[in-house]
């Protein structure tokens, strides 16, 4: 459970993180010791991160993924298919799941 004064420190940093300013190595390093341990931290996390990501005027497809919080908060997480090798994608899974 956070304290007050820690809950408004960490929404403090992520705000500043979703508006695109500076954010110091050791504040994103406490976020993430944060979000770790505690959900409510790592889904502010994950909104902050898309409202970074997305500056311009969102879509209204955008709006409903964010209020719901679905999807991915990483741009490097998702697969692209134009790219991405769906070998590598699944390289780190157990034999049986890979190509033969």
């Amino acid at each position: 459970m956070l304290t007050t004064q820690t809950r408004l420190r960490l929404q403090a940093i992520l705000r500043r993180m979703a508006s695109g300013c500076q954010v110091t190595l050791a504040e994103r390093i406490e976020l993430h010791t944060f979000a770790d341990h505690d959900s409510t931290v790592a889904a502010w996390l994950r909104r902050a991160r898309r409202r970074q990501r997305q500056r311009q005027r969102p879509l209204q497809e955008d709006v409903l993924l964010q209020d719901l919080d679905l999807g991915c908060s990483e741009p490097d997480g998702n697969f692209h298919a134009d790219r991405d090798d769906l070998e590598d994608w699944f390289g780190g899974a157990p034999s049986w799941l890979r190509r033969s």
